[in-house]
């Protein structure tokens, strides 16, 4: 079961009115028990798994809580992420390190007889792996205490709305308004109408960009990239920017619609996208895209690895392992791994070319807050930003490679411009006016909160906008016998 699904329009309203229908003492054990019957719709031999997981995870961190020295908190916390990285590294990369040894030893002329392992892996595990992970290290550093409550324990790792594709909560945010509440935040937290529409509202417009941008920009980038020969520099152009679009509408999607179901419920998750496109450097797309990913990465390897403070050199290998790493989360092929090199090689040759473009800006009169130079940046952010998403659409480094090399050599402005591509006229139209939704919503959110001014409107103007929202999902989103709810993107791949 996944967001867009008729099964959840069912689940959640059903979740939610008996989770503040039940005594406040049960409301965790409810929403455990709804949690893992929301995993077990996909798999419940994966869902054995996943409390596994959690027993063994709980387990660990009251061993580093008890342990009287400092080496005896840092042994169990290395068995524990051990465990956690092994898990990932089974089910995730068991397949992916074989075929590189083979090719490998075939590089030495050796043709070894290695069985081919078909392991399905369970949905999410990079997410709550990643998440009990960071919970053991807090634990050991002390930043918080170790959780006690094995029922409460487990909900935080298996909280149904962040549990598939994050966002990955910390044990200082989300299990610490489990533990003690906020008020209007937590456990104890009292049915509140304003929250309930505010993220109702948060919902919708999720499932907004899911299903009216993402899926529809992905019936055009299907098309393409798998058959990119048969396509012109400009349709492969145009390809790449849809899946651009396209992802950011899909995870983003993804993300609105988890912290809108935990804010129904009074939980606050973490904001995971603040329009990452709109940003004027990598560095600031990086602050802006996947951000609980983002800071997962900086606090726990990034910063043990030295961070930036052993000098420039050793900063710029720090953040190339860290991308590297990245990208090999992302994805068990070498194409996740280029991807991840490329951003941090963007970062890299940002830095060492900063004196220059100063510089150069000082010389010619440019100011770097001037609206055309601020929309120059942008671009070519947004440019950089496409070309590394390439090697993370493509199924391989060398179709991602064929792919960048035709579109420079085939180049042109055809006169039948993006017809052919799988869309028909009226659905590039609907495309076209959903992107320019999505960045209106983009620069308006950057000086308000648009929840909150929809929310202000007089009531018949709020109805309207609300009923206008819900009926775009309804007419315009991608549906039909071969639609597959489960492909969320950032879902299915991690």
């Amino acid at each position: 079961m996944l967001f867009p699904s008729p099964q959840f329009l069912i689940f959640f309203p059903v979740v939610t009115l008996l989770y503040f229908l039940v005594p406040k003492r049960g409301r965790g054990l409810w929403l455990l028990a709804a949690s893992l019957f929301f995993y077990a719709c996909w798999s419940v031999r994966h869902t054995a798994l996943l409390l596994l997981v959690c027993a063994l995870t709980y387990l660990d961190g009251l061993l580093i809580g008890r342990a009287a020295t400092r080496r005896g908190r840092r042994g169990w916390t290395a068995a524990g992420v051990v465990l956690c990285l092994g898990l990932l590294f089974f089910y995730k990369y068991t397949g992916f390190a074989l075929d590189t040894l083979v090719r490998l030893a075939g590089l030495g002329g050796l043709t070894p007889a290695v069985p081919r392992f078909d392991i399905l892996m369970p949905l999410g595990i990079s997410f709550y792996l990643f998440q009990a992970v960071g919970y053991l290290l807090d634990v050991c550093r002390e930043k918080v205490t170790a959780e006690r409550n094995f029922l409460r324990y487990a909900l935080f790792l298996t909280f149904f709305p962040k549990l598939i594709s994050g966002p990955i909560e910390r044990s200082d945010g989300l299990l610490r308004q489990m533990r003690e509440g906020t008020g209007d935040w937590g456990l104890d937290a009292p049915f509140d109408f304003d929250r309930m529409r505010r993220g109702l509202l948060l919902m919708v417009w999720g499932m907004f960009l899911k299903l009216v941008l993402a899926d529809r920009l992905g019936i055009l980038v299907d098309t393409v990239f798998p058959d990119y020969q048969s396509y012109n520099g400009l349709h492969l152009a145009v390809a790449a920017v849809c899946f651009s679009l396209q992802i950011y509408g899909d995870f983003a999607g993804y993300s609105a619609v988890a912290i809108g179901a935990a804010q129904v419920l009074g939980f606050r998750l973490t904001d995971n996208f603040r329009q990452p496109y709109l940003s004027l450097s990598i560095r600031e797309f990086w602050r802006r895209w996947h951000v609980s990913l983002s800071s997962w990465f900086r606090d726990y390897l990034y910063i043990p690895l030295g961070g930036s403070r052993r000098g420039r050199g050793r900063t710029r290998l720090n953040l190339m392992v860290t991308f590297l790493v990245s990208g090999l989360w992302h994805g068990a092929s070498w194409n996740f791994v280029v991807w991840g090199g490329l951003h941090g090689l963007y970062q890299i040759a940002g830095d060492l070319l900063r004196p220059a473009r100063d510089r150069a800006c000082s010389l010619l009169h440019i100011r770097r807050e001037a609206p055309f130079w601020t929309a120059v940046r942008g671009l070519w952010t947004f440019a950089l930003v496409t070309l590394a998403w390439i090697f993370f659409r493509a199924e391989s480094t060398g179709q991602a490679l064929g792919l960048i090399g035709r579109m420079a050599a085939r180049f042109t402005l055809s006169p039948d411009g993006i017809t052919g591509l799988g869309l028909d006229a009226k659905d590039l139209l609907v495309a076209a006016l959903a992107v320019l939704v999505t960045l209106i919503a983009d620069l308006l959110s950057r000086r308000m909160c648009v929840r909150d001014r929809i929310l202000a409107l007089p009531l018949p103007a709020r109805w309207a906008v609300c009923y206008l929202a819900a009926f775009s999902v309804l007419i315009f989103g991608v549906y039909g016998g071969n639609y597959d709810a489960g492909q969320f993107i950032y879902g299915v791949q991690f």
